[in-house]
Order: C-alpha cells, then structure tokens, then sequence
C-alpha cells in the first residue's frame, strides 16, 4: 500500500470513528495530483477554505486522478479533484477505464475551467503548434492517461496528430515539464497557473503557450473528437505565464468530486465552504479569481451531484 493510500485510509477510519459527531468535527481527505500539478494547487486551496469553514481537512497527493478517482469511489478517502471528462468517464466506464465503472462517484461542485497550452521556450523558434512538426514533443503519458486524448485535441486544431512530433515518453504532466526543464524536450503540456508551469518558465528564462491553431467552430469539433467537453477562451497578454499575446486556448470543466456515502452534511458544509470561500481560496491560488460560485450547479454529465451538494444548492437558489 502507497504512502497515499495509507494516508487516505487513515483519514477515512478517523471519519468512521467520529461519524455521530457534527460535521464540523469532521477529519477529512482531499486527493489530488503531485505537488506542483494544477490539482495539488486546487485541493490545496479548496482545503484551506475548508478549513476556515471548520470542516477539518487534509490534501493526499498521488500521481493522477487514474490512482485516487477508483479510491474515492471505494470509498478510501473523501474528495477528490479532477476534470469533468475524466469523471465522466470513469463513471461510465468508457475510454481507458475499458469496461469498469466507478458508479459511487458522485459530484460536489464545478470549479473555473482548466485551460490548457503546450509550453516551449520563448526564445526558441517555435512560435505555433504547426512548428512543432518533428520536435520533440512529450508523451506517453502512462500514469495519466487523460493527458494523450488532450494533446490529440489541441493537435488537431492544427491537423496535426501526435506522430507529427518526435515522443519524448514520460509518465505525468510533472514528469513532461522535468524533462522540458532537463532540456529534454521542445515542449511540453500543461494547465495554464499551475505551480510547475511558473518554475518552468523561471527555470528556462521564459516560456510561450502555444494558441490553438484555428479557434473556429469547425476546428472545436475536431477537438471535441477527442475530448468531448472541450470548448476554447481567450486570454489576454500577461495573464498568465506563457501567454505573450491575446491568443485562444483550449480549456474543459473542473470539479471536485466525493462517494455516494459520505454523509449529507459533510458534503454540504464542503459545497457550503467553496460556495462562500472565493477569496480564501484565490489567495492561496491565483486562478480562484476566475471562479464563479454562481456556476457551481453546471451540466454535470452522466454523473450526479452529491444529495448534500444538491441541499446547499436549492438553499441558495441554485436549483
């Protein structure tokens, strides 16, 4: 058993002991994705907001949500962080899940989008996705396997496929942007605010996000070919490392996520605590200051929000 499991378990025998107590007094377990990833900043945020709320709260990292989202669903920890496609297709069990359903899982609230880019150096000559052609290029991507379908969307803006690039083979985001620090690779993927993204672009002397190549709706449907709930935003220069001009990027839903049963009030005072922690929590990470609480009840997909979620909602009039 990982350190991470170990932990979790930990954290969900404390709740089982505590269980007739108040939701207040409560222990519970974020997972999320290595430090540096954009889940560590989220969960580490949502955690602290938490926090302030009372409800007693610790982040458990591992590699990917491919580890936590089946722990969840067991009911090994609490919560959870992820994308709304992942989610979904654990639930359904489609894509790399081949079959086997997560059907616990059960949605708390949506977050802001994830946006996303391929990072090279800006003083390199790359300066568009067409450029990359016989780069190298990360991939594999085999403790993530969210990341392949991703890069295969954003590629496709462009016409391109991941075989139009040399693989530099990694196992997760973390590890991509190593290598591109190692000067192993000509780029790599990742979410735009996250930590690692920062100390790639203090390490190398600057980076450039690569926009999407065609930001029309012809080219966003062969993107959602490949990840159904992508759409694109537009960011503006300066706004985030990497993005040199105002330029379109892809982006997709975030949640977090819990099991079927934990109770109603611990999920409540959850969404309660995110609903009324903006602030709290876009101290702790930047990128909050784009989150809406107002959006919090979005089309979750094939997955349902959590009975104590849906409570908080109608109570705020977002049913």
């Amino acid at each position: 058993m990982t350190r991470f499991f170990k932990a979790a378990a930990f954290a969900a025998a404390t709740v089982a002991m505590v269980a007739a107590g108040s939701a207040q007094a409560q222990n519970v377990g974020i997972a999320t994705s290595n430090p540096g990833s954009l889940f560590h900043n989220i969960g580490t945020a949502v955690a602290n907001a938490a926090n302030e709320a009372g409800l007693n709260t610790t982040i458990q990292p591992a590699t990917s949500p491919n580890q936590f989202i089946p722990f969840v669903n067991s009911g090994g920890i609490e919560f959870g962080v992820a994308n709304l496609q992942e989610v979904n297709y654990a639930v359904s069990g489609e894509a790399w899940w081949n079959g086997v359903k997560n059907p616990n899982i059960r949605v708390v609230g949506m977050l802001m989008p994830l946006k996303e880019a391929i990072f090279v150096r800006a003083d390199s000559d790359i300066k568009t996705l067409a450029d990359l052609k016989g780069k190298r290029m990360t991939d594999g991507y085999t403790a993530q396997n969210t990341i392949l379908p991703q890069l295969d969307a954003v590629y496709a803006t462009a016409d391109m496929t991941r075989a139009d690039m040399t693989p530099v083979n990694v196992t997760s985001v973390v590890a991509g942007a190593q290598a591109f620090m190692a000067n192993d690779a000509d780029g790599f993927i990742f979410a735009h605010g996250a930590g690692k993204v920062r100390e790639a672009d203090a390490s190398v002397g600057g980076l450039r996000a690569l926009p999407v190549a065609d930001d029309s709706d012809e080219a966003l449907a062969k993107a959602r070919k490949h990840w159904p709930t992508a759409f694109f935003v537009k960011m503006k220069a300066g706004s985030s490392p990497g993005v040199l001009e105002d330029a379109t990027y892809i982006a997709f839903p975030q949640v977090i996520f819990t099991h079927a049963g934990v109770p109603d009030d611990v999920v409540y005072q959850m969404a309660k605590a995110m609903y009324e922690g903006k602030d709290v929590m876009a101290k702790t990470f930047k990128p909050f200051n784009a989150f809406n609480p107002k959006d919090m009840k979005g089309d979750p997909g094939v997955a349902e929000f959590h009975p104590g979620a849906l409570k908080f909602f109608k109570e705020v009039g977002l049913d």
